[in-house]
């Protein structure tokens, strides 16, 4: 088998799901194996289910541990891309300083690489997505927690220790919802669990103490987005707010980047119609004229598919 026909595998390590994925270096997904992540199970089961299905896309596509170039494994920060080693992400509790990579390989005997999920998605959302053909893009996670990739002048930027792009840390209010173990912070407006907070602020605001026909701590993000679907009013009111302050957020992002385009995943591709709106109304009164002007936002183009080629991205890097 010549060098350029080797396929490559993509580990894709989220706080609700992951998959194990195999693809072509072109960017071909030839087949996906996705499971629960069951945090509360521990790390290991999780872990093991990889290795497992690892295995069991080798041996059901007829290929041997050789025939795969590399491993890439995307996943929520903080970690330390160069060690391998992922350190207790606020989506992964227990995950504390996993050393993946090493773990992967020795397991595999496949070299494996390691980047955080909003990195990679900022890459597979450049190559294969809306960000194609721009030099200065921001592609936001919005998922579970909400983090930043960013691509400045042709090239991912990682920071002096590879931690750049930690806005979901960034503080937008005192005493807002919890996010990044944070009152008020970005990622506490704009996140899964950002948004379950939220809406547990605002419906206690309110006096109510069930929404949804569920109690207040049961309510989840997507509880809030599926019930804006069908027209009612308090979750509409949620999103709103978390609209606002995405377009807050998005103003700071955009005053010091200069991006030509962010790019949005996660939950604002499925609640685009909430958010939108409010996010640019707080632009227009936040950011400067010209750099607002300069900067178009859209939604992840890759949808739901996004974890799995921000996977594959890191073993084609």
């Amino acid at each position: 088998m010549g060098m350029g026909s080797k396929k490559i595998i993509g580990i894709d390590i989220g706080g609700t799901k992951s998959a194990v994925i195999l693809g072509t270096e072109a960017g071909l997904i030839l087949d996906k194996a996705a499971f629960a992540t069951e945090v509360d199970s521990g790390k290991d089961k999780t872990i093991n289910r990889i290795l497992l299905e690892i295995k069991n896309i080798l041996v059901g596509n007829g290929l041997e541990h050789d025939e795969i170039k590399c491993i890439g494994i995307s996943c929520g920060g903080p970690l330390d891309r160069e060690e391998g080693i992922i350190y207790s992400p606020p989506n992964l509790p227990g995950w504390d300083e996993v050393h993946i990579t090493e773990i992967i390989s020795e397991a595999t005997g496949i070299e494996s690489y390691l980047e955080n999920d909003a990195n990679s998605s900022a890459l597979a959302e450049w190559k294969f997505g809306a960000g194609q053909g721009y030099k200065n893009l921001i592609f936001l996670t919005f998922g579970t927690g909400l983090g930043a990739g960013l691509i400045l002048n042709g090239d991912l930027y990682r920071g002096g220790n590879g931690l750049a792009g930690e806005i979901g840390h960034i503080r937008l209010t005192d005493g807002g919802p919890v996010g990044y173990n944070k009152a008020g912070s970005f990622e506490g407006y704009c996140s899964g669990g950002g948004i379950a907070n939220l809406a547990g602020l605002i419906l206690e605001k309110k006096g109510l103490n069930e929404a949804f026909g569920k109690s207040l701590p049961e309510i989840t993000a997507r509880d809030v987005g599926l019930a804006a679907a069908t027209g009612d009013k308090l979750a509409r009111e949620i999103l709103a707010e978390s609209g606002k302050y995405l377009g807050r957020g998005l103003s700071i992002l955009i005053d010091i980047f200069n991006p030509e385009i962010i790019i949005i995943g996660g939950i604002y591709v499925r609640c685009q119609e909430f958010l939108e709106h409010y996010a640019r109304e707080a632009i227009k009164q936040e950011a400067l004229t010209e750099t607002r002007r300069n900067c178009e936002i859209k939604p992840a183009k890759l949808g739901e598919q996004i974890g799995d080629y921000a996977a594959l991205s890191v073993a084609m890097m």
